[in-house]
């Protein structure tokens, strides 16, 4: 008769150590599980963020690449042509120049405005993605709050990007277009769904929970957490750097600068190569100015998109290679497009190139990213329809 032997005390702790290790996976998968149920305000908050930073920041690159610099070019043109019809005492072509100079300005400030609404708004969506649990409201409740708030975020920048092209035709307001009110309309959908979410909150701090309260979000230290929180803690600290020495240094001297140039233009005889020196200036100093404040905004900009997905890894469904290199990716892309904005008036084109490059860095991250929230989600949703 076979007697039973109790294994080696090694061997008892290994297995004992890999079913502990088993225990602990499966109590982490099933808190994440449970705070990403099906069509829960939270996946639809998490999806529908990162779809519209990625889409942002797409369309920013789109425009920065096409658009941009010969929109600056038009606009130059165009305030020449203002000043020499002063110069000249022409008062009609004054008009007309700067008639075409709002028009140029006007179509560059709506597709900024879009690219950023469509930003800003995903990183509300993720914000809001991540404090569900201490919105005490009820399940239904905090569906429909993220629906209208993504309904706002998609048609806010839509709307603004149309205001250019639609302008006031067939408008029954003096100075608002159909596009404006699209716009403004969807900024209304956004304030709703924040005063529901305030209101959730308000209940929470005082103690009026609805039904089941959502747990919170595993508190893991894996290293994709630590390295997406390090390096966005590491890019808003270098933003906020180089803005109070900007602020220091250069603010004051571009404000002067751009007084003399302006006051200079006004009291220049009819001299046209004078007037084309001020021009030049001018744009030469719109230049500095821009580079500066978009690397500023970009690289702190970078720093809270890493910050807000060190706390998504757990919905990221991909093997530990594929994450390591999304994160990768995304912080060197974060680091690249900054930097050589800055170094686009000293190297040219080519900066602005390698900064475009790096924007397709972090756009192609967060795609990875998604893609991995996706194949969780798809992996959930079959787990629970397989089971009994």
């Amino acid at each position: 008769m076979a007697v039973w032997e109790p294994p080696p005390s090694g061997q008892t702790g290994r297995s004992s150590a890999v079913a502990q290790t088993h225990q602990a996976a499966g109590a982490v998968s099933s808190s994440v599980a449970a705070t990403f149920s099906t069509m829960s305000a939270r996946r639809l908050l998490v999806f529908g963020g990162i779809a519209l930073i990625a889409s942002g920041m797409l369309f920013g690159d789109i425009v920065a690449v096409f658009i941009l610099h010969q929109n600056a070019g038009r606009t130059g043109a165009a305030l020449l042509a203002a000043v020499q019809a002063v110069q000249a005492r022409n008062p009609a072509a004054v008009k007309e120049a700067f008639g075409h100079m709002g028009e140029f300005l006007e179509d560059r400030g709506t597709k900024v405005d879009t690219h950023v609404h469509m930003i800003d708004a995903g990183y509300l969506a993720l914000l809001l993605a991540l404090i569900q649990p201490y919105v005490a409201l009820s399940a239904s409740r905090k569906k429909l709050l993220a629906k209208v708030l993504l309904t706002g975020g998609v048609l806010l920048p839509v709307g603004i990007f149309l205001i250019h092209y639609v302008g006031l035709a067939h408008s029954p307001f003096t100075a608002i277009g159909w596009a404006s009110v699209l716009a403004d309309s969807a900024g209304g959908l956004l304030i709703v769904a924040l005063v529901g979410e305030g209101w959730g909150l308000w209940n929470y701090f005082r103690s009026r929970r609805v039904g089941t309260t959502e747990p919170e979000l595993p508190q893991d230290h894996n290293w994709e957490r630590r390295t997406l929180l390090a390096g966005g803690t590491v890019l808003v600290l270098l933003g906020f750097l180089h803005g109070a020495w900007y602020a220091s240094v250069h603010l004051y001297e571009h404000e002067n600068r751009e007084m003399l140039i302006l006051t200079a233009m006004l009291d220049q005889g009819s001299g046209h190569d004078i007037s084309v020196a001020s021009v030049n200036a001018y744009g030469g100093l719109q230049a500095e100015k821009a580079v500066e404040i978009a690397a500023h905004s970009h690289i702190i900009e970078f720093g809270l998109l890493a910050i807000l997905l060190s706390f998504l890894q757990p919905y990221v469904f991909l093997n530990d290679r594929w994450k390591k290199r999304w994160i990768y990716l995304l912080l060197a892309g974060s680091a690249i497009l900054p930097i050589f904005v800055l170094l686009e008036l000293k190297i040219g084109l080519l900066a602005g190139g390698i900064a475009d490059a790096g924007g397709l860095m972090v756009i192609v991250a967060l795609m990875g990213m998604l893609v991995g929230v996706l194949r969780y989600s798809g992996r959930l949703d079959a787990e629970i329809g397989s089971a009994p």
